[in-house]
């Protein structure tokens, strides 16, 4: 298995944009509804290295991301506030639900066997210092109110290894890109390469909740001892 080479473009934080490549299926066709996903996968499935250690942090029930990372990484953990992360029977159901019977009963048990999972706290990970090379977080910080989100990055800041890296995307504007740095000065993180606030024309969106959305992505990497 070859790691992706990554890019001076893959490493810029910036707002997604149609353009952008973009993957239908993850283990699975993906939901319809998820109109950000498709992009955001396919960006940070870049990031996934043969040797790393991973978390995939708020990593939903269904969501297939965590499954497509135990085919790609050395050792691959998985937590969720939900407590149904914990029961391969409701993560069967729950993908029933969403992508139906077919995927549920076809899921390899391998892709659970193999997926260390915990019912977690983003603001109270169960994880050593230094564990984890990455750290994905996809489409989660948006949901936090803003004292467990700066919980939640010193969290990450804590387990991830020295030279280690939250592969991180947020909806705009329940998550604004230019308070990042602010964020970042505080959590002992920091942006690894460019930061680029600034909205293009095709950012994708989607008004399917109500006003209008955009999608941000972020690299970002430990800046020294927590």
């Amino acid at each position: 298995m070859m790691d992706t080479p990554l890019t001076m473009e893959m490493m810029e934080s910036r707002y997604i944009r149609q353009s952008d490549p973009k993957t239908d299926t993850l283990i699975f066709p993906l939901h319809p509804a998820w109109w950000s996903r498709p992009y955001e996968y396919e960006w940070a499935r870049q990031f996934a290295r043969t040797n790393d250690v991973v978390l995939d942090a708020a990593c939903g029930i269904s969501h297939p991301f965590k499954f497509w990372l135990t085919d790609h990484c050395r050792e691959v953990h998985a937590c969720d506030w939900d407590e149904r992360i914990m029961s391969e029977e409701a993560i069967r159901l729950d993908i029933k639900a969403d992508f139906g019977e077919q995927a549920a009963r076809s899921l390899p048990d391998s892709y659970l066997s193999r997926l260390h999972r915990a019912q977690a706290n983003l603001a109270q990970l169960p994880y050593a210092a230094g564990q984890f090379d990455r750290v994905f977080c996809i489409s989660v910080l948006e949901h936090l109110d803003t004292g467990t989100m700066l919980r939640a990055f010193r969290e990450f800041a804590r387990v991830l290894k020295p030279d280690g890296q939250l592969i991180a995307t947020f909806d705009v504007p329940e998550m604004r890109p230019d308070l990042l740095e602010t964020i970042m000065a505080v959590t002992g993180l920091t942006i690894e390469d460019k930061l680029n606030v600034e909205e293009p024309e095709d950012a994708i969106s989607s008004d399917m909740y109500g006003a209008p959305i955009r999608c941000f992505r972020a690299v970002i990497c430990k800046t020294g001892k927590i």
